[in-house]
């Protein structure tokens, strides 16, 4: 199944996310090569500056999305204010390899 990890950023801590962000990039690398990852992009605030993030992995439960969200290096440096994660179900659009 497929879970979309929400994270708003906390205010002021646009400086957390540059400083972690290629902790971050590497550890959504692994994701990817292992088949976990589906799609992952910073949202954007009203002058274009990350501001949160949205990750979808695939894994066989809520659990196991928990634990990928909880290792990200984003998280462990406590750039988020709040994380959401919700099972989602892929219609349109959807790449043949996804």
């Amino acid at each position: 199944m497929i879970f979309v990890i929400l994270c708003r950023d906390k205010p002021g801590h646009l400086q957390v996310r540059q400083d972690t962000r290629p902790e971050h990039v590497e550890y959504l690398e692994k994701l990817n090569a292992a088949g976990t990852l589906k799609f992952a992009g910073p949202f954007l605030d009203e002058d274009g500056k990350p501001s949160g993030s949205m990750v979808a992995v695939e894994t066989e439960d809520h659990a196991a999305a928990e634990a990928i969200a909880r290792a990200d290096p984003y998280a462990l440096a406590g750039l988020f204010e709040s994380v959401e994660i919700r099972p989602w179900n892929w219609v349109f659009n959807k790449p043949e390899n996804a």
